[in-house]
């Protein structure tokens, strides 16, 4: 199948094959990290905008 690509690729099309490989490569790692990522890490992300006592004040900004 990518034999009868590849064979008849010309000048514009070379971009269009790059192209698709880098969306497909960074598909691959973006969904290899995601399985990879450990549930306490997204448990504790999830949880950092509800928490109390860390909260900076505005009198604190300046």
């Amino acid at each position: 199948m990518f034999k009868q690509f590849t064979e008849n690729i010309s000048g514009h099309q070379v971009y269009l094959l790059s192209s698709l490989g880098i969306f497909l490569v960074f598909f691959i790692v973006v969904a290899f990290l995601l399985l990879r990522i450990r549930k306490a890490h997204i448990d504790h992300m999830s949880s950092l905008p509800l928490q109390d006592g860390d909260e900076i004040q505005p009198s604190n900004l300046s």
